[in-house]
């Protein structure tokens, strides 16, 4: 091949790639403008159902207005010709502009791909109105052919005499500084330069960020794809998928990029000083030119940095986790099997695909017919139910005792009566005094509750701040004490019987 082959060979590769198919379309000016406006700087991802209806309004504003739009279907129900937004976001997918995934919520979601990042900065950086050559591109190019051909030098006598040199000349910098002498600022143009410069470095990372990221997805991929088809043993499958994964930033370019920056960033007394200098550079009078937006990327810097490595780091978790699940139920047999029917559906529908012809109908059961299976035993054998149940037991009629009218009487309720009486005419002044005074028999736990409705309604009963003790006998014997409010006993107060209990009390 001749040097123009291979160059036409290079070109048309790089035309192919989504990138600049993206970009060379004649609708390239409304999709970049949909993804600009949908993903702004501080949005990575979008839920679908917004995602299709903010298509759906922006590419139906710029249709409007004369714009050249992706022709996508109809929406069902619309007699206009308005785009419809879940059409156009699946063509997108398909052309590896967009990707989508699921949330931690388990909602789906949109984000850009990395071309479409690569090309939305690119779109950024022709925008911008400045010079493709300055002083603070060369000074920055310099300084970093300066800075590695320091590290790269091997003999330790050159490297002491740069690092003298370094030292003399800040050295006399602090000097002039310290005798009075002035800071030397750096006008408004130069520093847009240098922030130009900057920006443009800035625009790339979420492209950089996001490569990694399908570098890694693809990676794990190969990785599922090579498990599933192969024949080994299981045990010499997990050691070979762990070596891969540990070496798995190191297989690709982005994965060494990253690892490089990862533990440049891992640095927090860096990232600390990165947000000082940001905040510095903002500072300047220069800035007092720059929009809103502008600012506000400048300033989030380290974020798009931390949420960059974030992400790299939860795809790896993720589809590590994934390719962790797929080791524990993967069934190598069962996946043959199916594959090997599959397979044989396709052979058949090729085959009467090439004998059959346009009008011929082929009946196909939607279900498939039933298994012939012989009744199984759905109960196994028991010898605890076959066994006679144990004889009744005839009760024994003995086991209670007679039962007389007092043995009722001291297990029955309260002795309204003999507590009336007690409290009517008793030479006590408070009626926890008139109770102690009762025979034991009539003290027994159960009087308490009558009592209690023989005081009720009395002031001081109800309202008592204390309670005193009442010392109560069980019929078995057994004393117990109870705390509950008393009253006091006067002529005043004492409670009056009814006539039915004063003719009860003569008749005794």
């Amino acid at each position: 091949m001749t040097d123009v082959d291979l160059e036409f060979a290079r070109v048309r590769a790089v035309l192919d790639r989504p990138t600049l198919r993206l970009m060379s379309r004649p609708t390239s000016a409304t999709v970049l403008a949909v993804f600009r406006t949908v993903f702004d700087r501080d949005v990575q991802y979008v839920p679908a159902d917004r995602m299709h209806l903010q298509v759906e309004e922006h590419v139906a504003r710029l249709q409007a207005a004369g714009a050249r739009v992706p022709a996508s279907e109809q929406n069902e129900g619309d007699d206009e010709a308005r785009p419809n937004g879940r059409a156009l976001c699946r063509e997108w997918v398909a052309a590896q502009w967009l990707v989508r995934s699921n949330s931690p919520d388990g909602d789906e979601q949109y984000s850009l791909t990395s071309h479409a990042l690569e090309a939305l900065s690119l779109v950024d950086a022709l925008s911008a109105d400045r010079a493709l050559i300055s002083e603070s591109r060369l000074a920055m190019i310099v300084d970093a052919v300066h800075r590695w051909a320091a590290r790269a030098e091997p003999d330790p006598d050159v490297q002491i005499r740069r690092i003298d040199a370094q030292i003399a000349e800040l050295q006399a910098e602090r000097e002039r500084l310290e005798h009075g002498d002035d800071v030397v600022a750096v006008d408004d143009d130069r520093m847009r330069d240098g922030y130009t410069n900057i920006s443009d470095l800035i625009r790339q990372l979420p492209s950089d960020f996001k490569r990694v990221e399908e570098a890694v997805a693809t990676m794990h991929r190969s990785i599922v794809e090579d498990f599933r088809q192969e024949v080994r043993p299981i045990g010499e499958i997990l050691d070979d998928y762990l070596a891969r994964t540990d070496n798995l930033m190191e297989a690709t370019p982005e994965g060494r990029a990253f690892e490089g920056a990862f533990e440049l960033l891992r640095d927090d007394a860096l990232l600390l000083r990165l947000r000082d200098d940001i905040a510095t550079i903002l500072a300047h009078p220069f800035a007092q030119g720059l929009g809103a937006g502008e600012r506000r990327a400048f300033r989030n810097t380290v974020t798009i940095l931390r949420q960059g490595i974030e992400d790299v780091l939860a795809q790896r978790r993720q589809l590590t986790a994934t390719l962790r699940d797929q080791i524990v139920a993967h069934d190598v047999v069962r996946d043959r099997e199916l594959d090997a029917v599959l397979r044989s559906i396709n052979r058949g529908l090729a085959t009467l695909m090439d004998q059959g012809g346009a009008r011929d109908r082929i009946p196909l059961p939607l279900l498939p017919a039933a298994a012939e299976v012989g009744t199984l035993r759905e109960r196994f054998y028991d010898p605890d139910a076959e066994s006679v149940p144990l004889p009744i037991e005839e009760p024994d009629d003995d086991v209670f005792e007679d039962l007389d009218v007092e043995m009722l009487r001291k297990h029955g309720g309260p002795l309204l009566t003999e507590l009336r009486a007690a409290l009517r005419f008793a030479e006590a002044d408070s009626s926890v005094d008139a109770f102690h005074g009762l025979p034991p028999e009539q003290r027994r736990p159960v009087e308490l509750f009558g009592l209690a409705h023989l005081l009720t309604g009395r002031d001081d009963f109800e309202s008592a701040a204390h309670v005193a003790e009442h010392r109560t006998v069980r019929p078995d014997g057994t004393t117990i004490t109870f705390h509950m409010p008393t009253a006091a006993l006067d002529d005043e107060h004492r409670p009056v019987g009814d006539t039915h209990d004063e003719n009860a009390q003569e008749a005794r």
